[in-house]
């Protein structure tokens, strides 16, 4: 994981760092969506979906068989 930091201005705005615009392949006129979560907030791309994980919500489904046996369903 790489770690970059940013100071607020006075008007709270940033720049998001060059690593952060090629990682979400984000260009002129793109929208970004904020996640807030307790502690953290997540930047993604508008549009972009994350990858669905069918076994998230089963724990107990979650092991390497049971994605090899059903993970093209």
């Amino acid at each position: 994981m790489r770690r970059i930091t940013r100071t607020l201005t006075s008007r709270a705005r940033t720049t998001l760092p060059d690593a952060v615009r090629a990682a979400l392949d984000l260009g002129v006129g793109d929208e970004i969506v904020y996640t807030v979560e307790i502690g953290r907030v997540i930047l993604t791309k508008a549009g972009s979906q994350p990858a669905i994980d069918p076994f998230a919500t089963f724990g107990e489904w979650a092991g390497d068989a049971d994605r090899t046996a059903y993970g093209d369903l």
